[in-house]
């Protein structure tokens, strides 16, 4: 159903090794896990593209903080990866224990790509109002 609701917004994705899903929208990908035992938790993840440094942690935590408080979706947090780099992700989540219409899947498929790229739009804002580590 996930890449039937790509499809039919003419969205353009593939799928990985792991066997999900992922979409690159406007230089970031997406991905669209799908978690718990029986596969009902459907989970939107941004990885935005912009990499920062060690040192630029804190401002991107605050960041974070006040995109959550501003915005419902998606859910931000910042990523530290092994090699000192920091970057900010995107969530957007829905529990579909009981089903899903295609209907529903479509409205939390484009609301995790169209405010995917509002948090990495917000994020590059970052990089230009002062260059970071």
């Amino acid at each position: 159903m996930i890449t039937d609701a790509l499809t039919a917004r003419g969205f353009h994705y593939f799928v990985d090794a792991d066997g999900d899903v992922v979409g690159n929208f406007q230089g970031n990908l997406i991905y669209f896990f799908q978690l718990g035992t029986e596969r009902e938790i459907l989970q939107i993840r941004a990885m935005v593209q912009h990499v920062f440094g060690i040192d630029d942690v804190r401002r991107l935590y605050e960041f974070c903080n006040a995109w959550n408080h501003d915005q419902l979706w998606p859910k931000a947090y910042v990523h530290v990866n092994d090699d000192g780099t920091a970057s900010v992700i995107g969530e957007v989540v829905a529990d579909w224990e009981h089903g899903v219409s295609a209907e529903q899947l479509d409205q939390i498929v484009i609301c995790g790509v169209a405010t995917g790229c509002q948090l990495a739009d917000a994020v590059a804002a970052l990089r230009e109002d002062r260059p970071m580590s």
